[in-house]
């Protein structure tokens, strides 16, 4: 319930950069992107690499879904150039599915993966409340970890 909240209580919208290659599929998504409830959404889409860095010249994102019909080795170099790219490196990535039966791209920077025939506005919202619980999630080992790493060298160094 607290995760819900948080996602409700954002002053600032969720930024999404959806890719994909067909038109009608995108504006499908994006209909069931704009039915979620809780949540102000802004929305860029990209079709290919060349619009994807278009369009990070002027959005950044901060969730990011990719309709794997763009085929796999279009899905392996998105999935590698957004990796590679210091404004989108820690962005969660869901790559949207056609079938379960299909073998999933494997990398590590995929964060989820939704089947298209089971898309609807809950899973989607329910997606990005996980993305950025782990987000968060992730912030707080790493405080932690700077922090402790921090004490072990001043123990480490005391005579």
């Amino acid at each position: 319930m607290q995760t819900i909240m948080d996602i409700q209580k954002r002053k600032d919208p969720v930024h999404i950069l959806l890719i994909g290659n067909n038109p009608i599929d995108m504006s499908s998504i994006l209909d069931k992107i704009n039915q979620m409830h809780g949540t102000r959404v802004i929305t860029e889409i990209a079709f290919d690499v060349q619009t994807i860095l278009e369009r990070l010249m002027r959005f950044k994102p901060n969730f990011i879904l990719i309709d794997d019909n763009i085929g796999k080795s279009q899905l392996s170099e998105t999935v590698q150039t957004l990796a590679h790219k210091n404004k989108t490196k820690d962005i969660p990535i869901t790559v949207l599915k056609n079938s379960n039966y299909e073998e999933a791209f494997t990398s590590g920077t995929i964060l989820d993966y939704l089947l298209k025939t089971n898309l609807s506005p809950e899973s989607l919202y329910n997606t990005l409340r996980n993305a950025f619980r782990l987000k968060k999630t992730q912030r707080l080992l790493y405080k932690a970890y700077r922090r402790k790493r921090s004490l072990l060298k001043r123990l480490h160094a005391r005579p």
